[in-house]
């Protein structure tokens, strides 16, 4: 059987014994989708913003990632939320494996949902642009991807060396996304 490594951590709140037991239980119950024997990781981040709580948990199978969010008034129904949103997208995954590899049932007639899924499935990739990753700090990057107008912006860091991208969050913030080789 598999298990789970969950890390958790708190911002603006202190992790209770009572709250980790509680998100250990619920993100151990995804375990029953694992099937082989390896050690997955669940990172687990509790926050509280302007009275709202919220719950973020990201799963990695082995280089498949999973993430749910739960925002709430009670931490509690946040890392329950959380956790459901994990499990549809379990089930959403493996009936697409399914799909892939058994095809539909005989007699099968697409939903609309299934039928939007297969046209993205289906989606082709239309423009390639290509262009030189100049060595630069995450500000100037930051800079670049505003004066161009997107959402994100990817470059060569200029401290490591590595392949970065920058983006623009739904809350107005930037996030930095780092390779890992």
């Amino acid at each position: 059987m598999s298990t789970i490594r969950i890390n958790i951590s708190g911002k603006n709140l202190e992790i209770t014994e009572a709250l980790r037991s509680y998100v250990e239980k619920k993100v151990a119950k995804l375990e029953k989708y694992l099937n082989d024997n390896k050690t997955f990781s669940a990172e687990v981040m509790l926050r509280t913003e302007r009275g709202i709580h919220i719950a973020e948990v990201t799963m990695n199978l082995s280089g498949t990632i999973l993430r749910g969010e739960g925002k709430t008034g009670d931490m509690y129904t946040s890392i329950d939320a959380a956790v459901d949103r994990i499990e549809r997208q379990f089930n959403k995954y493996r009936a697409k494996l399914s799909r892939r590899i058994h095809g539909p049932k005989l007699g099968e007639m697409p939903t609309a949902e299934q039928q939007s899924q297969r046209d993205v499935a289906e989606a082709r990739i239309v423009r390639t642009k290509r262009f030189a990753l100049k060595p630069m700090d995450v500000d100037e990057a930051v800079m670049q991807m505003e004066l161009l107008g997107h959402d994100f912006f990817v470059f060569r860091d200029a401290d490591t060396g590595d392949v970065s991208v920058v983006y623009k969050r739904r809350d107005g913030h930037y996030g930095l996304i780092e390779s890992e080789f």
